[in-house]
């Protein structure tokens, strides 16, 4: 479970890419987009690799995993008919936290929508975030539930430590993105444990994530 966690594995990328010279940020201290296309794509293979290789190894269907008994298609459908929905709870959670706590904005501008500067890198993030985002962290977050219901002390507990760990994950965008980045997570993994099928989280998460993308670069027009 800890070496499908993502840590380990983007820990030694990190480091076979500092060895051939590719660096996490370029010379002005902005993040590097060839540095995170090639993480985050690279990474999702070797992490979704490892859970088919741990599924395999136990005896367990990488397929049931995936989408259990339910029918993909409607899973599917159900995971885009939530895009919206959460779009809507995301920007409304960031209106009211920025009321709130202010100071949880500690990162003015996303470090990632700087990355948006040209059609071809639009375009390959988007595959990032339906590849590594999609289907890596639903699949990833599915296999450390199951993992926990059967070693760890139950599935709502670990529900809650790898929301938690999500969460934190995604703190480079700010306290307050990783607040609401965990409670997404939670979301997308109560779905899992509730429903039994990876299906519809990963279309709800790409789809948003997609949107996030589009609405980035509306703004980014209108300014």
């Amino acid at each position: 479970m800890a070496l499908c966690s993502g840590f380990p594995t983007q820990l030694l990328l990190a480091g076979a890419l500092a060895a051939i010279g590719l660096r996490a940020t370029g010379d002005a201290g902005d993040l590097s987009f060839g540095y995170v296309v090639t993480l985050s794509l690279v990474d999702a293979v070797l992490v979704l690799g490892l859970i088919a290789l741990f599924l395999r190894a136990g005896g367990e269907s990488p397929r049931v995993l995936v989408a259990g008994r339910r029918s993909a298609g409607v899973e599917a459908r159900l995971g885009l008919v939530l895009v919206p929905v959460l779009v809507a709870a995301v920007i409304a959670g960031t209106v009211l936290l920025s009321w709130l706590a202010p100071g949880l904005r500690n990162v003015p501008e996303n470090p990632f929508e700087a990355l948006l500067d040209t059609p071809g890198r639009i375009a390959l993030f988007g595959v990032v975030a339906v590849v590594a985002g999609g289907i890596r962290e639903e699949l990833q977050r599915a296999f450390i539930l199951r993992r926990f219901e059967q070693h760890l002390g139950g599935g709502w507990l670990g529900l809650v430590v790898f929301s938690t760990a999500f969460g934190l994950g995604h703190q480079i965008q700010g306290w307050d993105a990783a607040i609401l980045t965990g409670l997404l997570g939670a979301f997308w993994g109560a779905m899992y444990l509730v429903r039994r099928s990876a299906v519809a989280p990963m279309v709800s998460h790409a789809g948003f994530n997609v949107t996030e993308i589009l609405l980035a670069l509306a703004a980014a027009g209108g300014t």
